[in-house]
């Protein structure tokens, strides 16, 4: 039941586009992009993944020292204590390393379809955000934009949070979700006075890949997490779940655009409906995805068979949906809310 209309300019952003940020660096992926409008324009806050190519039988890591600067962790393909048989991460010496190290770039566009990039780059600080920081979503409550991302250490996988006014400013917060965590979407308002925000904690012992909830008086210290999305045995959503962008108000609920993917590593995208009062409340959910991967720049790329959001513009009906396709290149579709809400299916 795929009703997203896909914009004909696929792929907007691909990694050729992009300068890389070190001469000896190059732009392996453009993923996943907060979105939000400011001063009549359209921003995209782009996860930007780079590394060097396998040279000579060897593979090299990149990663940021205890000094911030970048690092080079170089291997040999034939070491025994090498496992690489997957694109994103490798097993060394029963560690785990990511193959890329992504940071955050800044692009805007006036009419939501070309996209220049600018000065703005955010980069991972701290130990824990050595391997890199992804995925952010932009959220405005007031006039501060909250950038909650993934922070990702050998430490583990967990959220950090800055926050700015002006887009030159930015306040470091930490770590708001410790590991391992990840897809943190906050509401755009405050309900009853509280902050809310969607999150993904995951075991690799127990439990699965749910979105949880939860709830705070600062925006910055959480707690009353509930679990209210699992992951459904033998459809679309079975391996694993996690939040999108920020919920949508409704007349019937807050709206939110979630990934689902299956066993194969087949990304999706559905949608529940949470109540207005008390958003850990599941009303209704999509049995089948609104959106899947289908076209060939969505079948074909870095991890193939993937659409994956966490950044959205809405205006009335319509929301346009900027996602990553394949975890290689930005692309854009719209929906209808109201095609959206007659597609669920309404709980207990």
């Amino acid at each position: 039941m795929d009703i997203a209309k896909r914009f004909k300019e696929n792929p907007l952003l691909k990694p050729q586009d992009l300068a890389a940020s070190a001469e000896n660096l190059q732009v392996i992926c453009l993923l996943n992009p907060g979105v939000f409008t400011w001063r009549g324009k359209i921003y995209l806050l782009v996860r930007v993944a780079e590394n060097l190519g396998p040279q000579g039988g060897k593979i090299f890591i990149p990663m940021r020292s205890t000094s911030d600067l970048l690092e080079i962790m170089e291997l040999k393909l034939d070491d025994p204590d090498l496992i690489n048989t997957d694109p994103r991460v490798i097993k060394y010496k029963g560690l785990d390393y990511l193959t890329t190290i992504s940071y955050l770039r800044l692009f805007s566009s006036d009419d939501g379809i070309n996209f220049k990039p600018e000065l703005l780059a955010l980069h991972g600080k701290g130990y824990a955000e050595r391997f890199g920081i992804e995925d952010c979503r932009v959220v405005q409550i007031g006039d501060t934009f909250y950038l909650s991302y993934t922070a990702v250490s050998d430490n583990g996988v967990a959220v950090g949070l800055r926050t700015t006014k002006d887009w030159q400013n930015f306040q470091s917060h930490g770590l708001i979700f410790p590991p391992h965590n990840k897809d943190v979407a906050l509401f755009e308002e405050k309900i009853n006075e509280k902050f809310y925000a969607l999150h993904r904690p995951s075991s690799k012992e127990i439990g699965g890949n749910y979105i949880w909830i939860a709830e705070s008086l600062d925006g910055l210290h959480w707690g009353n997490h509930q679990c209210i999305i699992k992951t459904r045995t033998g459809l679309w959503d079975s391996a694993r779940v996690g939040a999108g962008a920020a919920p949508i108000k409704t007349a019937q609920g807050w709206l939110e655009i979630y990934h689902g993917a299956n066993e194969e590593n087949r990304y999706c995208l559905g949608a529940i409906l949470l109540d207005l009062e008390n958003p850990a409340k599941v009303i209704a959910r999509s049995k089948e995805p609104i959106m899947e991967p289908k076209e060939s720049y969505e079948l074909s790329g870095f991890l193939g068979s993937v659409v994956f959001t966490n950044g959205h513009i809405v205006n009335g009906d319509e929301i346009t949906i900027y996602y990553g396709a394949a975890d290689e290149s930005i692309c854009a579709a719209k929906f209808s809310i109201e095609e959206i809400l007659e597609k669920l299916i309404h709980l207990g």
